[in-house]
């Protein structure tokens, strides 16, 4: 497998090829976003992509942006800014995770590899596509549960594995009253860190963004203090 790691401190660059090399990835690492980003720009692909905030020329989200493009494959931001308004940012622009400086080498590579593998089994994972036909319209869109893709008209919609996880939670309970605990209930992978309470928002509303334009009817209503449904 292969990582894009974008970070401009050569001793944790080194670390972490070092690290990766012995878990079998193969490591691209830039320390600018120029340079990261004329790599997206020539098709490399990756596996999953790691994103420093601060970088000399810009900051990861220009690179998360870049990438989001292009594509859905994983990123995880990995910055000394441990706060809610950097994570709810990163997720806002598109990331799957984010891990505090300093972080274990261990938990980063767990992390990884928790990512990797809902990026693979976004439509497949448990029984959330059960008793859902193969077609659904969902607003001006429409849902192929045998392919994984959702579309408006012709333009096919790129979800990450959580979005698509959510979306189908909310398919499949079409029309009810959702609490926010029963969708965090759902999303729970085995590692127990597929999504918490404080990011759920973020996630429904990349969801919507997607999902809706201006002029377009709601997809997903909230309802106050208890949770979400879809109509």
């Amino acid at each position: 497998m292969k990582v894009l790691i974008v970070e401009d401190d050569n001793v944790i660059v080194e670390g972490l090829r070092i690290a990766l090399s012995q878990e079998k990835f193969e490591v691209d690492a830039f320390g600018t976003v120029r340079d990261a980003i004329d790599a997206i720009k020539e098709g490399v692909h990756y596996d999953v992509c790691l994103l420093d905030v601060n970088l000399p020329d810009g900051d990861g989200y220009q690179i998360c942006k870049a990438i989001r493009e292009k594509s859905e494959v994983p990123i995880i931001f990995l910055t000394a800014c441990d706060d809610e308004i950097h994570t709810v940012l990163a997720l806002e622009q598109g990331a799957d995770d984010y891990i505090a400086k300093p972080f274990r080498i261990r938990e980063l590579i767990a992390r990884m590899n928790a990512v990797i593998r809902r990026s693979k089994t976004s439509g497949t994972v448990g029984n959330t596509s059960e008793d859902l036909s193969n077609l659904m319209h969902i607003g001006r869109c429409e849902l192929d549960i045998q392919s994984g893709k959702i579309k408006r008209g012709e333009e096919e919609i790129f979800l990450s594995a959580v979005e698509y996880r959510l979306l189908l939670i909310f398919a499949r309970n079409r029309g009810s009253l959702l609490t926010r605990q029963n969708i965090l209930n759902e999303m729970w992978d085995s590692a127990g860190d597929f999504v918490n309470d404080n990011t759920l928002t973020v996630y429904v509303r990349r969801l919507r963004k997607k999902l809706e334009l201006d002029g377009d009817e709601p997809v997903i209503t909230t309802i106050r203090g208890i949770g979400y449904r879809m109509d």
